[in-house]
């Protein structure tokens, strides 16, 4: 698929609202946004006409908005698709960061379009904007298979939080992706993929067993 260039106009972080999962795996995408809105120097409201925090700030391409869904996972992209419509931005104009099972923590991927893979908030954005043509950064939390407890149901360890180690590795590429943040606000994605795509990457940390986890059917 061709990568388009266009500048970003709308940053998403996925995860669930509230304390209780504010530090899990699951919400590394909120992680990274609120790093970005940071950048910006924007501060996050609650707009309830768009289920979410929503902040506002600029860079050399534009106006940006930073969004942090509250309606949980499965539900995310009810309010995506009201922001991207209110504010008329365009598919490719999207950036949706969100943790990632199949990359082990400390490593990080940016693309462009694809399927859901079984993300649940991945699945109801693309359901509710009628396409899957957007960009993704894809933030690795591991998979429990790895780990020393590999039965372990992924909706489980979504749900916990990461050991020290992990958290240091997930929190450094974090790191490497806001070095790259004003090239994909500018649509220069071809330098930013090719910077995060080949930064010498620290040793995948070892998975280890995690504490009993805080079941939740809407993840």
């Amino acid at each position: 698929m061709t990568r388009p260039n266009h500048p970003i106009r709308l940053v998403v972080g996925l995860g669930n609202p509230g304390p209780d999962y504010e530090r899990t795996r699951h919400n590394a995408g909120f992680w990274f946004a609120e790093d970005v809105a940071h950048e910006l120097g924007a501060t996050f409201s609650h707009e309830r006409k768009f289920g979410g925090l929503l902040a506002r700030g600029g860079t050399g391409a534009g106006e940006v908005r930073v969004l942090l869904p509250q309606t949980f996972m499965n539900l995310s992209g009810q309010s995506v698709a009201q922001v991207a419509r209110f504010f008329g931005i365009e598919t490719a104009e999207i950036l949706v960061a969100h943790d990632e099972l199949d990359l082990p923590a400390g490593e990080v991927k940016l693309k462009f379009g694809g399927g859901h893979a079984g993300h649940n908030g991945l699945r109801d954005i693309q359901a509710r904007l009628g396409s899957g043509d957007y960009w993704r950064l894809r933030i690795g939390i591991g998979h429990p298979r790895d780990s020393a407890n590999a039965r372990q149901p992924v909706a489980d360890w979504v749900l916990q939080r990461p050991r020290r180690d992990e958290q240091d590795a997930i929190e450094a590429a974090i790191e490497r992706s806001l070095a790259q943040w004003r090239f994909m606000a500018a649509g220069d994605f071809d330098h930013a993929v090719k910077q995060l795509h080949t930064t010498p990457k620290r040793a995948p940390v070892a998975l280890a067993e995690a504490s009993p986890p805080k079941p939740d059917p809407r993840a």
